[in-house]
């Protein structure tokens, strides 16, 4: 159960898994250069940023900076994709309904698609094109090998 969750057999059509590269190449480069902003100004934004769940700034910024950079590389390639896009998730919706809570709309709005656009990839899976994939094969053929060595006996 757990292998089907990580490593989930996708159908063959070429397509559909293009689709998937495609919206994990652009949507995991752009949370990337969020994180690298936040990365790159670690000393600066440590004593300032916000603490919504009371872990101290620097931790709060540190995990924001493992969700949206290290956690989107693992996105890009769809290495153990659904575990890295927990992070993710829980960046932007602590974004949009905690940080951006009482804000207008407007300024909550990046949030928002960012999470709806997460969620849905997290439904979808990463699709054929992904390392998740690759080693979803070797299982299957794994499996498939010691069947046949089975019935060889």
């Amino acid at each position: 159960m757990i292998r089907k969750f990580l490593f989930p057999e996708y159908s063959k059509r070429v397509w559909s898994s293009l689709t998937v590269l495609a919206f994990r190449i652009l949507f995991g480069t752009l949370m990337m250069t969020h994180g690298y902003q936040k990365f790159a100004q670690f000393d600066t934004l440590k004593e300032s940023f916000p603490d919504p769940i009371g872990i101290g700034s620097e931790f709060s910024l540190a995990l924001a900076i493992f969700g949206e950079l290290i956690c989107s590389a693992a996105f890009i390639v769809g290495l153990l994709y659904r575990l890295a896009m927990i992070p993710m998730l829980i960046t932007m919706g602590v974004a949009f309904f905690i940080i951006h809570g009482n804000d207008p709309f407007a300024n909550k709005e990046l949030a928002f698609i960012y999470l709806a656009v997460f969620v849905i990839m997290y439904l979808t899976g990463p699709g054929k094109y992904a390392i998740d994939s690759i080693i979803n094969d070797m299982f299957i053929k794994d499996k498939r090998e010691k069947a046949r060595s089975l019935q060889l006996d």
